[in-house]
């Protein structure tokens, strides 16, 4: 397979869980209202999704808020379609019935930063994992899984040893696996179990002319917010990875082997340093209240905006030693709550209250955690003063 770099692929890894999206050929056009299906030497696209928008092109991409969806069917010739949200996708037409000791159909996914020339807007990537933008970069996912197919739900994390934003990335490949069905398995073998990002993980390593590293959540969950640098870290310490290297791109999709249709991403979101904002830019100050008294303190941060819509986070930290912790906030007028991740969510009126999970509540004193959440509705400013309460 040639890429539009004139890279061509190597020959298709025969191992179980095969994890690579090399046939991704991705068009951006910013800022462009895109209404027909438009064919550039053989690669269709659309941009500027809005709710619901189609993509049945088996490269066919489009812009959403700040990131990219891409349908990316690089490993079959079957039709594969995605039906684009705001801030995510699902899998309409999928019917793969690719040998699971082989390479997957495909990789649809959302993303932020750079692949194969295809920046997302606003992006700052690439970025020195040497950095301090790197160390509190965040991201954070909610995922819905059909009952029947073979697949990985995963995302799909880029390194490179220079600043590239074009052609294969020649680092390493890190793969955080929230939940698989059926027989397939990460590349390489199983090298190690370990606990981070409030889980335990199988790790997988193997080599396909970069190193792929693959984190297998040994119990599935639907979502997820974490800190690429915790899992880098670890493949760093394993000799997996370099600490000169640059992040590329950070993915969040599915490899179906068998079936597909019903898997979605419900929300992604993705904060470096602050984070990218769809224009016109915004910089949202969060607002720390008082301490509450009762152990806990929250704040309120906006990673990333568009029209209609905005992912946030609450950063939430124990004053004292705490066993669990419960935030809330009032919704602005129109607002409402499309979803949330790090935390069990409610809304009561026009209150929004958060709950820990098992994983994230018992904090030491002046430690942090988070829980991240969609809004539908404009971006509120100010921003609002989130109550917090220990247990």
């Amino acid at each position: 397979m040639v890429h539009p770099s004139g890279q061509v692929d190597p020959e298709p890894d025969i191992r179980p869980g095969r994890a690579a999206r090399r046939g991704s050929r991705l068009i951006s056009m910013v800022g462009v209202l895109v209404v027909a299906t438009l064919t550039v030497t053989g690669i269709a696209f659309s941009q500027d999704a809005n709710a619901a928008t189609q993509i049945c092109e088996k490269y066919g991409s489009t812009t959403v808020g700040s990131y990219i969806v891409q349908n990316n069917n690089w490993g079959d010739d079957t039709q594969q379609c995605i039906s684009v949200t705001d801030n995510g996708f699902s899998i309409s037409t999928s019917s793969h019935n690719k040998p699971t000791n082989g390479a997957p159909g495909s990789y649809p996914s959302i993303y932020a930063g750079c692949h194969y020339a295809a920046c997302s807007p606003n992006t700052n990537m690439p970025v020195a994992v040497s950095s301090a933008a790197f160390a509190a970069a965040v991201t954070g996912v909610s995922m819905s899984y059909p009952g029947s197919g073979q697949w990985d739900a995963a995302y799909d994390i880029w390194f490179d040893p220079t600043a590239r934003k074009d052609g294969q990335n020649t680092g390493a490949e890190l793969m955080v696996w929230l939940n698989h069905a059926g027989a397939p398995q990460p590349v390489g073998s199983k090298v190690a179990t370990v606990t981070l990002a409030g889980g335990t993980w199988d790790v997988w390593e193997g080599n396909i002319g970069w190193n792929v590293v693959s984190y297998v959540r040994t119990s599935a969950t639907g979502s997820i917010s974490f800190r690429p640098k915790t899992f880098f870290d670890d493949m760093v310490a394993r000799g997996f990875a370099q600490n000169s290297w640059y992040m590329t791109s950070v993915q969040a999709g599915f490899e179906p082997w068998v079936g597909g249709t019903g898997l979605a991403v419900n929300s992604f979101s993705y904060a470096l340093n602050g984070g990218p904002t769809s224009p016109p830019p915004t910089t949202p100050v969060p607002t720390t209240p008082v301490p509450t008294g009762n152990g806990c303190s929250a704040t309120f941060s906006v990673a990333n905006s568009w029209q209609g819509g905005f992912v946030g986070q609450a950063t939430v930290k124990a004053n004292a030693a705490i066993k669990g912790w419960r935030i809330s906030w009032p919704l602005s007028s129109g607002q409402s709550l499309a979803s949330a991740w790090g935390g069990k969510a409610s809304v009561s009126g026009s209150t929004v209250t958060i709950t820990n999970e098992s994983w994230n509540g018992s904090l030491a004193a002046g430690a942090t955690t988070y829980a991240g959440f969609q809004i539908n509705g404009s971006t509120p400013s100010p921003l609002p003063v989130v109550s917090c309460t220990s247990a």
